[in-house]
């Protein structure tokens, strides 16, 4: 067979040989542009991917005034949104194989990675109105969900009122925290015992006061950044409230 009638068979071939190295090249370069993205279908479930957009601490509404809720109603409320799915690396709820090694660490540890932060999870899981006593009943309530042994701290009850005395309880908080603002009316807090500057505060009553301190208000933070029980936080908002009735 001469060279000219073999020319036009070597071309086909050349050619498709480039095809197929384009068509390889191509899928090596779309493989290489996607690595690191393999879909997981739990993690883009419908429900995760509401839960990640859903805004950090947010809360569903709930009956209780602030500092009461329930460790269950904290869970279902805010730590369920990471928690329920194991977003995160966040140990799921009931789990008691991801849980073990948490428990076991003690209820000092678990509430202080609760309170301060700890891995992707920001302090108090986002909720800086939560309180202390509230978040310790939902650490708490996940623990024992998962085999633990704790006890949640009490919501309210006659023997909390009772240590929480405004006049002493209340003024030792005030003196410790809420002095450093309301003593001078720094940063138009008003000044402790000032009648005219707390009229129109003391008109929405005790519970509203609470409820504007516990979450903050203006330039002050949520509980005037006192880290302390909810009874003695309340016990400090009655003591300002009556040096000015």
């Amino acid at each position: 067979m001469s060279n000219e009638t073999k020319a036009p068979g070597r071309i086909v071939t050349i050619l498709l040989g480039i095809v197929a190295l384009v068509v390889v090249a191509i899928w090596l370069l779309a493989r290489l542009a996607t690595s690191g993205f393999d879909v997981n279908a739990e993690v883009m479930s419908k429900e995760a991917v509401a839960a990640r957009l859903k805004p950090i601490g947010e809360s569903v509404a709930s009956d209780a005034p602030p500092g009461m809720r329930t460790g269950e109603q904290v869970y279902t409320g805010i730590c369920l949104s990471c928690h329920g799915a194991g977003l995160a690396g966040a140990p799921k709820f009931g789990d008691a194989a991801a849980w073990g090694p948490r428990v076991a660490q003690g209820w000092d540890t678990l509430v202080k990675h609760a309170l301060e932060g700890f891995n992707a999870m920001p302090a108090k899981g986002g909720a800086a109105d939560l309180s202390d006593d509230e978040l310790k009943r939902a650490v708490a309530y996940m623990g024992n969900a998962a085999g633990g042994k704790f006890t949640e701290p009490p919501v309210g009850g006659a023997e909390g009122a009772a240590a929480a005395d405004p006049a002493v309880v209340g003024k030792k908080v005030y003196e410790s925290v809420c002095m450093a603002c309301h003593d001078s009316g720094a940063a138009g807090a008003p000044k402790f015992g000032d009648k005219a500057a707390w009229a129109p505060r003391l008109a929405k009553g005790v519970d509203g006061l609470l409820a504007s301190a516990a979450k903050g208000l203006n330039a002050m933070p949520p509980k005037g950044g006192y880290g302390g029980s909810d009874a003695e936080f309340k016990a400090a908002v009655e003591y300002l409230a009556n040096s000015a009735k």
